[in-house]
């Protein structure tokens, strides 16, 4: 191994010694982007002998082994562990007649026994100890599948707020628990919607009025806890109460206990407006509305899912007013990507129906530079020609960046429009100085020629193109590809 070498940017360049030497490329904050010379794809060996001869300066590669394999020990061992408590606890279970207490403290006995444990798990082995207390969960439930939904639905709501406490209590900040355990809450709130729609669209018995009515009291903790997690609290709070929570007199009392918390947050804000549209109480949900900011932008999806054609302009209009200044703090291309189609997705019914473009437009608008490929089609369905050549100037487009659509439907609407940008493309070909580009060139030239003469323009053309020949006069090559291209006399 020789010349390895560790730039400022934690890059590490090195040559790797093996049947041929090999040019090794590291990268320490992104090992996916390091590279290597050799035909293996992904983390080739080269790659690994460089890491561990730089890891090798400033410590042992034999410590840095074990620390390595400690966390998988350590699961291994979480596990097992888990399923020993798992069946301590089982010797005690009796499938016994429906009980709200019985369930409810069975459940957090559970979860405090095998997950919380003693002592407190390291983040990297909740995940294996939640599914041995899920699969605990599943050994007690009611033999009846009637019941057993509704089991499943209690266990869930406790599961996510136990697993809330407990992040907390181990003060695991985002990135450890999004890389440990967050699928975990979005695993419990895919089974919740499921499990909320069977029970909603069903017949209950009577005898599921008691549980029902005391799982409400549940979500209380659920809305007014500490600052996490706060989109999958919401969810799960306005899922409940949209899909089991029917009762007007419960909603008017939830109503009236989060508005008199002492110590109101955001989700009790959302939890606040959901209840007002659940309750039609339309003119205090827009009020609370209009004094929220764009963190409250994901929230109208959920929302406008619930509302009729009557009630939704508001929403609507307020929704997409907010989305600006909501894609101005994301940091992830991909995840703007996907709000604007969800957006546009969630807005179109409501603008179709009403004959409302303006609306889309503003939305589209709103979301650039995500909604730029969108918004220049919507641009030339409409034929607002001129506006579609203001984007293109504000995104930056180039020539090539067109589609073979889009340039059609200009050369046949609006050919006029598209000079500037051929005039932009062919000075950058010419600038490329070599045969490529300057072939590119002349192609564009003859489009371009093509299009002043269909405008009946063609003094201009040979004024444009004679300056052309003016400024390239030295350039040897550009002159000899102008006349393969009939451009210019041989």
């Amino acid at each position: 191994m020789s010349q390895l070498k560790l730039e400022k940017d934690e890059m590490v360049n090195g040559v790797i010694q093996d049947v041929t030497p090999v040019k090794v490329k590291l990268d320490l904050n992104f090992p996916y982007l390091s590279e290597c010379s050799c035909p293996q794809e992904g983390i080739c060996r080269h790659q690994m002998a460089a890491f561990f001869q730089l890891l090798s300066y400033n410590s042992s590669v034999s410590t840095w082994l074990t620390h390595w394999r400690e966390p998988i020990r350590e699961q291994k061992q979480a596990k097992s562990l888990g399923i020993g408590r798992a069946r301590d606890l089982l010797k005690n279970t009796r499938h016994s007649s429906p009980d709200y207490e019985h369930w409810t403290d069975s459940i957090r006995k559970s979860f405090d026994v095998i997950v919380k444990g003693n002592p407190e798990p390291k983040p990297y082995i909740i995940n294996e100890l939640f599914s041995v207390y899920e699969r605990r969960i599943e050994a007690d439930a009611p033999l009846s599948k009637e019941w057993k939904n509704l089991y499943s639905l209690i266990a869930n709501v406790i599961s996510f707020q136990k697993l809330l406490e407990l992040s907390v209590e181990l003060d695991h900040d985002e990135k450890t628990i999004n890389h440990h355990y967050r699928h975990l809450f979005q695993n419990i709130l895919d089974e919740m919607e499921q499990l909320s729609y069977k029970l909603s669209v069903q017949s209950l018995p009577f005898s599921f009025d008691t549980f029902i009515e005391k799982l409400r009291y549940e979500t209380v903790n659920l809305i007014t806890g500490p600052a996490s997690f706060d989109y999958e609290r919401i969810h799960l709070f306005r899922l409940l109460w949209t899909d089991l929570f029917k009762k007007r007199s419960w909603r008017e009392e939830m109503k009236e206990n989060l508005a008199s918390h002492p110590s109101p947050n955001f989700p009790t804000t959302v939890g606040l407006i959901h209840l007002n549209i659940l309750l039609g109480v339309h003119e205090e949900a827009r009020e609370m509305i209009v004094l929220c900011d764009s963190d409250l932008t994901p929230y109208f999806f959920y929302w406008l899912g619930l509302l009729d054609s009557k009630q939704m302009e508001f929403y609507i209009v307020h929704f997409i007013g907010l989305m600006k200044d909501y894609l101005t703090y994301q940091n992830d291309y991909y995840g703007a990507r996907q709000f604007m189609h969800m957006a546009l997705k969630a807005v179109m019914p409501y603008c179709t129906e009403n004959e409302r473009p303006d609306l889309v437009e503003k939305a589209l608008f709103n979301m650039l530079p995500y909604s730029s490929y969108d918004y220049q089609h919507f641009l030339l369905e409409k034929g607002d020609y001129d506006k579609w050549m203001e984007l293109q100037t504000y995104i930056g487009f180039t020539m090539e960046s067109v589609s073979k659509e889009s340039l059609k439907t200009l050369q046949t609407n609006a050919p006029e429009i598209l000079l500037p940008l051929y005039h932009q493309a062919i000075k950058a070909d010419i600038e490329g100085k070599n045969r490529t580009y300057y072939r590119q060139a002349v192609r564009k030239l003859k489009k371009l020629r093509t299009l002043y003469k269909k405008m009946k323009r063609l003094d201009e053309w040979d004024e444009y193109f004679e300056m052309i020949l003016a400024r390239t006069k030295r350039m040897r090559a550009f002159q000899e590809e102008c006349k393969r291209g009939k451009l210019i006399d041989a």
